[in-house]
């Protein structure tokens, strides 16, 4: 598809330039549309979108995704798999969906709620969508996404198109790099349970005027939730705060509120001007930088998030460092940055970016769980094609900056753990070939990678 002039006067970014995500050419085209009249009119309302939710090609590519990424059934216990086992399932399924939109029928279900654990030791609830609800919060994601999109500014990475958490990281590694080595470290109590629902479609109707997109956003949000047990809480219309992690629009609505928070930190008395700061986002963690984090920036970030957005600083989990200092770090992604002394000139120092403690004390609990010496019954291929598996996730994500010592401590560790269950393997024990070590027999025998 040619580029035309507006489209390269724009400097679209690579998530609107280019069709990475292989869509339908028409929904494609759309999406690039609706940004580029979002970002030539930044105070323009789009009056006219439902009928692009409930379009042919929109519910298709927003049913391929909802297959792609997967997951539980919803409360209707209706998985995937039965609906593309059903006979003209997906046709059916989807006709089924448009009727119901298109004469405005379509009502979401009730919200699944499971408990799974969180990295602290605690848990944290996750809604579980119905495939159909999940399907049509897909769909208007696709529409509203180029909107918002063209509204969220370069410090925000969190759940965007052509973003990560290693753009966030090798942000802040700059800023760091650059002298800004005072960070207010914030965190945020139960972000996604605590929106409140006035003030978040205040945000969204600073861009969307359609009613009835409107009206799908707020019932989403007033669904009521079901718990695993069976039981129902809040009845749907009495929620008034709150859109639940797991729903495939709440990322989106998150990222829309706390934008708000960018937009006032760079406004004219915001502290990107009275104290040179700059704020780094992924979702709700965000990290402030400056070269000096004094009182009132402190009052600032207090004032904002609590008193304007109504939302609640975990003030246990929220601190403020200064990497200037000899010993000082702090987290941000499972990734601690921290000065260090270089190996052999102890006059010069390095910014280190590096898995943290937490991070790598929970990439042992993982192992451990993996090699358990109960589970002899696992073959040995493929209890190491488990371990590898697993071992190439996290060293995907950890492996972006510096390694050092952390790495290495988790190789020694995965060894040893696996050379203690091989021994003790209840049927028959392994052992080395004679004249072969461990090492090798781990590594060139039985494939083990390493970190």
């Amino acid at each position: 598809m040619k580029t035309t002039t507006e489209e390269k006067a724009l400097l679209l970014p690579p998530a609107f330039e280019e069709n990475w995500q292989g869509f339908p050419e028409p929904l494609f085209i759309l999406r690039k549309k609706l940004y580029i009249k979002a970002k030539r009119e930044p105070k323009f309302r789009f009056y006219a979108l439902y009928d692009r939710i409930y379009r042919q090609d929109v519910l298709a590519a927003a049913w391929a995704l909802v297959v792609r990424n997967g997951g539980a059934p919803g409360v209707d216990g209706v998985s995937i798999g039965e609906i593309r086992t059903a006979p003209n399932g997906e046709r059916v399924f989807l006709e089924e969906i448009q009727k119901a939109l298109k004469e405005k029928r379509y009502k979401p279900q009730a919200v699944r709620r499971v408990m799974i654990p969180k990295a602290n030791g605690g848990e944290r609830p996750l809604g579980i969508p119905t495939i159909r609800d999940r399907v049509v919060q897909t769909a208007a994601k696709l529409i509203l996404e180029p909107i918002f999109e063209a509204d969220f500014l370069e410090s925000s990475y969190g759940f965007r198109p052509k973003r990560s958490a290693h753009d966030a990281l090798a942000a802040i590694k700059g800023l760091v790099s650059k002298g800004n080595t005072a960070v207010y470290d914030a965190d945020l109590k139960a972000y996604f349970d605590t929106i409140p629902h006035d003030k978040l479609l205040a945000c969204v109707e600073m861009r969307v005027s359609d009613r009835s997109v409107l009206r799908l956003i707020r019932m989403w949000l007033k669904a009521p939730i079901q718990e695993s047990s069976g039981s129902s809480n809040l009845p749907q219309g009495k929620r008034k705060e709150g859109t639940p992690q797991g729903g495939v629009i709440s990322p989106l609505l998150a990222n829309l509120y706390l934008h708000w928070l960018e937009k006032r930190f760079f406004a004219l008395d915001g502290p990107a001007w009275f104290a040179r700061a700059h704020i780094i986002r992924y979702a709700d963690d965000f990290v402030i930088l400056a070269k000096f984090i004094g009182p009132r920036l402190v009052r600032w970030v207090e004032d904002t998030v609590e008193g304007w957005l109504g939302l609640t600083i975990n003030r246990d989990k929220t601190s403020i460092r200064n990497l200037g200092r000899d010993g000082e770090s702090f987290d941000f992604l499972g990734y601690t940055f921290r000065y260090k002394t270089g190996l052999y000139d102890e006059t010069k120092r390095y910014l280190s970016v590096e898995p943290s403690r937490k991070a790598c004390a929970r990439e042992r609990e993982a192992l451990r769980g993996l090699i358990n010496a109960q589970r002899t019954y696992v073959p040995i291929a493929e209890l190491v094609t488990r371990v590898n598996r697993q071992v190439k996730g996290w060293g995907t994500y950890f492996g972006r900056f510096h390694q050092g010592a952390r790495f290495q401590g988790l190789n020694y560790f995965l060894r040893h753990r696996l050379v203690k269950h091989l021994k003790r393997r209840s049927q028959r024990p392994v052992r080395p070939p004679n004249g072969m070590t461990w090492y090798g027999f781990l590594y060139k025998h039985l494939g083990l990678i390493r970190l």
